[in-house]
């Protein structure tokens, strides 16, 4: 499987900010294969994973914990390309996310946004997965600063997040933090992301101008990429929920989605996926993710994953992704 790639735009000002926090970024570019001269080609592609390693190696060399935020509060809407004139022409926060969400691949394929609604609270969860084990907490924070960033310009100042949560632990000087967040935060939980209330999203977009709406569409005709049917995403919501339980059957998707399973298969069809690779893949995907944190344990990972003993999860994994599970969480911390 091709490793993911983002464009050169993820690192606008990293060359000016290493510089002034008295580090070489020149050489720490060139120490993981990238080009400095490419900077200035914001829409080159290159590895993620050579993106996030150079945020901890320059995160390290400046003994700044809060480096990406640091970079974050240097980038533009206009970092995410052409894709920045229609989210900016979006009628509301929502509209801009889902466009996010669905042409992130345009930006950035390493990066997954996912947004979930309940009780009048909305989490936008960010992922990061870069194709290899290796710490990704820069990478995290400066997807989740410039997602709040986004959100911000769109909302304006009377915009606030009910609160900001990192699954990573909480760094030794949480002040950059506070300051760009301005909300609540919650280090080592669950997953990464911001909370906001489900009414802000539905708020009209300050800077919209629904007359170049139509104009703008036509910057997205090269970027073309069918949503799923909305089915389809329900059923990986639900692969995910259940597989925990043990009781992840299509019969029971089909159930919880009120239809037959002949359905589910159907609409599965149309994306050519079939209901067993859309649980293989969600289930090598929720192990990567809880075997990259500490929060669990080898064994509650292989319980939460449906697996009849430890053992079993650890000869899977390896054979999924070519090491144990511990050697990929010791690669993951650095």
């Amino acid at each position: 499987m091709a490793k993911p790639l983002a464009r050169y735009a993820a690192l606008t000002g990293y060359v000016e900010l290493g510089r002034s926090l008295s580090i070489d970024p020149v050489q720490l570019l060139r120490s993981v294969d990238l080009d400095p001269a490419g900077l200035e080609i914001q829409d080159r592609w290159v590895p993620a994973a050579a993106v996030a390693r150079l945020l901890e190696l320059s995160a390290a060399a400046s003994g700044r914990q809060d480096f990406a935020l640091r970079l974050a509060e240097r980038r533009r809407l206009s970092t995410l390309g052409p894709l920045s004139v229609s989210i900016r022409e979006e009628p509301d926060a929502r509209s801009a996310l889902r466009m996010l969400i669905r042409y992130q691949h345009t930006y950035n394929e390493s990066l997954h946004i996912r947004v979930t609604e309940r009780d009048g609270l909305s989490a936008i969860a960010l992922h990061v997965e870069p194709g290899e084990p290796m710490p990704v907490r820069q990478s995290v924070e400066l997807a989740t600063a410039v997602t709040h960033q986004l959100l911000h310009y769109l909302l304006g100042d009377r915009w606030q997040p009910v609160s900001v949560c990192f699954e990573h632990g909480r760094p030794d000087d949480d002040s950059t933090h506070r300051r760009i967040f301005d909300a609540p935060l919650t280090f080592g939980g669950d997953y990464s992301g911001i909370v906001t209330y489900t009414s802000d999203l539905d708020q009209v977009n300050r800077l919209s101008d629904p007359l170049l709406r139509n104009y703008t569409q036509q910057f997205l005709d090269d970027l073309a990429a069918p949503e799923e049917p909305t089915l389809t995403i329900r059923v990986r919501e639900l692969v995910e929920l259940l597989l925990p339980t043990g009781r992840c059957s299509v019969e029971q998707v089909a159930r919880s989605l009120g239809v037959d399973r002949r359905t589910v298969h159907r609409h599965l069809a149309k994306s050519n996926l079939t209901f067993t690779g859309v649980v293989d893949a969600t289930r090598a995907e929720l192990a990567r993710r809880m075997v990259t944190g500490r929060r669990h344990t080898f064994t509650e990972i292989s319980e939460m994953l449906a697996f009849s003993a430890p053992s079993s999860f650890s000869r899977w994994f390896h054979q999924q992704f070519g090491m144990s599970p511990r050697e990929w969480r010791k690669r993951s911390e650095g």
